[in-house]
């Protein structure tokens, strides 16, 4: 089932269709863009560069092909931003956390109980705010395409059930290398410990952490069900996972291929979206026929409680910007 949900995906993106624009490439010598990823074959990111690679080359007619290279194959992510930066690598789909590392604004997407629901991250995404935020890229050499997604993160661990901020306390949890996911588990009364993904795989095999926090296709994609115990249905952040091109790369294209390429991510995000919506029932409880204990009713309301204080130190940082989301929610 899942595999047909993957191909179904790369189908709904290339049905979106839209005008072919391989005539407006007239003389330009075909090119090559490697994107790269951190995760494997089998997790979402994939289906939006499969969906990626294909709608570019439809609409370019085969001249502009995309090499997909996964699993962390170029590094992790903040190394791969590193490379695009100067045009060691071409681009990538990288998760919002590190890219905030480059553009601070962008961390105020990572603000715990931010969004209620998919449609509300999509509404600030896909608007004035988000295409704001992805142009500020451009201040550091990075060109921003489009949003693709993590999509709503959740806890899992090894050691214990997870009901309220609590059973947190003496946790060991890994978060990604972001001030804010820090500083929101410590507030949770957890031992946040900041490291890339690779690292944390390899952390949870030896035990060297409890637990770590992400959407449930990830925990799917990567059978955290054999070293993680406990997964509670927190969704305590949505994560945007972004198309991210360096500017060297995109500025040797002509602009008809650079249209190519930012409607092609555009749509292929869009797909990858639907991806998640279709799969995550379906992925959830294939971890819990393999003994994954879930908690899907925890006590949202003392969890929220106790992030406070991550608002009140972060508010003034992204000031106007979190306004505006607030605002555009309410």
């Amino acid at each position: 089932m899942l595999r047909r949900s993957f191909l179904s995906a790369a189908a709904a993106a290339l049905a979106l269709g839209g005008p072919a624009l391989a005539a407006d490439l007239d003389g330009m010598k075909p090119v090559t863009l490697r994107l790269a990823h951190v995760v494997n074959e089998q997790d979402a990111y994939q289906v939006a560069a499969v969906a990626f690679r294909d709608l570019v080359a439809e609409r370019s007619d085969g001249k502009i092909s995309v090499e997909i290279v996964p699993n962390a194959t170029l590094g992790d992510e903040r190394t791969l931003l590193e490379g695009m930066q100067i045009g060691s690598v071409d681009m990538g789909l990288i998760t919002n956390g590190p890219v905030a590392n480059f553009v601070e604004e962008m961390a105020v997407f990572e603000l715990p109980f931010l969004f209620p629901s998919d449609e509300a991250a999509y509404k600030v995404l896909d608007g004035e705010i988000g295409q704001e935020l992805l142009d500020r890229l451009a201040d550091v050499n990075l060109k921003g395409l489009a949003y693709a997604e993590r999509g709503f993160r959740n806890l899992t661990n090894s050691r214990r059930p997870v009901a309220t901020p609590a059973d947190l306390d003496g946790l060991r949890i890994r978060v990604m290398e972001n001030p804010v996911y820090t500083d929101s588990f410590r507030a949770l009364g957890a031992n946040a410990i900041p490291m890339a993904w690779t690292e944390a795989l390899t952390a949870m095999q030896q035990g060297t952490i409890d637990g770590q926090e992400n959407p449930v296709g990830v925990v799917h994609a990567f059978k955290l069900n054999e070293t993680q115990t406990y997964m509670t249905m927190t969704r305590h952040t949505y994560a945007p996972a972004i198309f991210v091109m360096g500017m060297p790369a995109w500025s040797k294209l002509p602009e008809a291929a650079q249209e190519i390429v930012l409607q092609s991510a555009r749509d292929a995000a869009a797909a990858e979206r639907a991806f998640n919506a279709e799969t995550e029932a379906e992925q959830l409880a294939e971890l819990k026929a393999a003994g994954m204990e879930v908690n899907e009713t925890p006590d949202l309301a003392a969890f929220k409680q106790a992030v406070a204080p991550v608002y009140e130190k972060y508010g003034d940082k992204f000031g106007d910007i979190l306004t505006r989301i607030q605002a555009e929610l309410n």
